[in-house]
């Protein structure tokens, strides 16, 4: 299985202050890896560090083989590395097509020359059918859940080999969820990895294939999600409320 994402030693500040401590992970083709953790525990900065968000950052950064450690977030993310933001972040005055033609980006194949995953507007509105009923609805005009599967819409339009994914079952309706729960297994069949960023235990069991938990900016746990899963005390001590 090869390895699309590799971190190793990842620090990272905002200002002044120290969020992430040597940070080690990786996410390997066809899998949906799960970053677990509280509130504040680092996830939401590690992915931003990844996409080079974040200016005060050090560690090693290999994605596609390629040390990405220095990038910026637009050469990043045209090498095929997506991100889907907690705040979603929909051009709220662009229609449902409008938000999907500003994310698209060339198709993609991989080292063996083989077609990496495709989508255009009509593959992704079978993926999310609400969409499809509304592609001249602004985004502003949008639920919450339906600017969510917007977001993933639109970062899916730029054919990435793996997608930075935070906080999807967070603060939408229960309906949704399992909407999204059922997109990321379909994205999985389809040959898209997944870095999934979530502090939902029920809603990761559904989807990943492995785990990080972190705490207070350090991995302090990792194992296959059913090792998690009937792991009590990680879960209580890491996880619970």
């Amino acid at each position: 299985m090869s390895t699309l994402l590799a971190v190793r030693g990842l620090n990272a500040w905002y200002g002044a202050a120290h969020i992430l401590f040597d940070v080690d992970l990786q996410v390997n083709r066809g899998e949906v890896v799960a970053l677990m953790g509280r509130n504040g525990a680092g996830k939401s900065t590690t992915l931003k560090a990844l996409m080079g968000m974040l200016p005060k950052r050090k560690g090693t950064i290999s994605f596609l083989g390629k040390d990405v450690s220095r990038a910026e977030p637009h050469e990043v993310a045209r090498l095929g590395l997506g991100y889907v933001p907690e705040d979603r972040r929909v051009f709220a005055d662009l229609t449902v097509m409008e938000n999907l033609e500003v994310g698209k980006q060339s198709p993609r194949a991989w080292a063996d020359d083989s077609a990496a995953p495709v989508w255009t507007p009509e593959k992704l509105f079978k993926l999310f059918p609400n969409l499809g009923e509304m592609p001249d609805r602004p985004g502003g005009r949008m639920s919450g859940g339906e600017q969510q599967m917007l977001t993933v819409a639109r970062t899916l339009m730029g054919n990435p080999y793996l997608v930075l994914l935070d906080e999807p079952s967070e603060g939408v309706a229960p309906v949704i969820v399992e909407q999204m729960a059922q997109m990321i297994l379909e994205l999985k069949a389809q040959g898209v990895s997944i870095l999934l960023s979530e502090q939902n235990i029920y809603f990761a069991e559904l989807v990943s294939d492995r785990a990080y938990v972190l705490e207070k900016g350090q991995i302090r746990y990792q194992a296959s999600m059913a090792e998690l899963s009937v792991n009590e005390e990680v879960r209580r001590t890491y996880l619970s409320v």
